[in-house]
């Protein structure tokens, strides 16, 4: 076991969760890179909301729940999906608004689902994925089954009544939900600092009985440690707790957006200062856990995932016409 000391405490880690970390990291990474490089070139449908500059939530947080586990989203949700274990292929293949992704291509990149690694959907209706993630956990504490679900929302859906109705209903039933705020700086085009009313949104936790958390979103060795602490205090059946993590949306709030609330200096000096994935490898490098060789070989792998994806998502069809209205509903009962 490799040991770092944080906060007063000794944190232990098998060199195989660090190379877990730095791959998801730099899978989320270089997977939006590239949707941003096919989207600016005119090849994918619809809007994207891309997760770069917080990847250390997803992969700190999600390597700690288990596949059988729940989440739900947000309209920024691939690093989520990857985090949980969708795979790249289908992902890019949805984006592309192609037969072969996740949702037939009907979704698109704000509707990502794969119910096989208990990924319940990105939502693009702000606040939109809170209550069935609490529908998720009312579930799994009436199967006795153990699961447990976490909902991401940012400091701008933080704002919707969803949010609160969510968080009252899990605490009055004690359900197995860990609610998830990822502070980053703004909600679409407004600062934090001006449209929420507190400074720090898990505050508000205290209103419903709940314990939170405040975390360096981008440092992945605090958001896994914080999260060991979430996810087993809900798993016990104590009911709900929050984790805000600060961190920052490095790109627009949507690709294309041209950022008239922010000036370019603000982005790069946070993101030159807090990049997530070179926090990492400053930690793992300096105390030699991993090689700069051992880190170029995850990047080309991933690398190449990427590419492989893009290629073959350029040559799937798309849907035929006489499936629009296929999978709108569910027949329960029906013979």
């Amino acid at each position: 076991m490799l040991q770092i000391h944080k906060g007063g405490h000794t944190l232990a880690y098998k060199k195989d969760t660090l190379k877990n970390f730095y791959r998801t990291m730099v899978r989320i990474r270089l997977f939006e890179e590239k949707v941003q490089e096919c989207f600016l070139g005119g090849e994918l449908p619809g809007f994207v909301h891309l997760y770069i500059g917080e990847e250390a939530i997803a992969a700190g947080l999600l390597t700690e729940m288990d596949k059988e586990d729940y989440i739900t989203s947000t309209h920024r949700g691939h690093g989520h999906c990857i985090g949980k274990g969708a795979q790249i292929k289908p992902m890019m293949a949805e984006i592309f608004g192609k037969s072969t992704g996740y949702c037939k291509g009907k979704g698109g990149s704000m509707h990502i689902a794969d119910f096989s690694v208990g990924m319940l959907g990105a939502n693009g209706v702000v606040g939109g994925g809170i209550n069935l993630a609490v529908g998720a956990g009312l579930a799994a504490k009436m199967k006795k089954s153990g699961q447990i679900a976490a909902t991401f929302f940012g400091d701008g859906g933080a704002n919707r009544g969803t949010v609160h109705e969510g968080m009252n209903m899990a605490a009055i039933w004690k359900l197995p939900v860990i609610f998830v705020c990822e502070y980053n700086q703004y909600a679409s085009t407004t600062p934090a600092s001006y449209g929420t009313s507190v400074p720090d949104v898990s505050i508000r936790a205290q209103g419903y009985g709940m314990p939170s958390a405040i975390v360096n979103g981008n440092d992945v060795f605090a958001v896994n440690e914080a999260s060991k602490i979430a996810i087993e205090y809900v798993r016990s059946g104590k009911g709900p707790y929050m984790l805000e993590f600060k961190t920052y949306r490095v790109k627009g709030h949507f690709v294309g957006d041209p950022e008239m609330y922010r000036s370019k200096q603000e982005v790069q000096e946070h993101f030159e200062s807090d990049d997530p994935i070179k926090n990492f490898a400053k930690v793992v490098l300096a105390k030699k856990w991993m090689t700069q060789k051992e880190m170029d070989t995850i990047h080309s792998e991933v690398e190449q995932e990427v590419a492989t994806a893009v290629e073959d998502a350029r040559k799937d069809p798309y849907p035929d016409e006489s499936e629009l209205f296929n999978d709108y509903y569910v027949e329960v009962g029906v013979k």
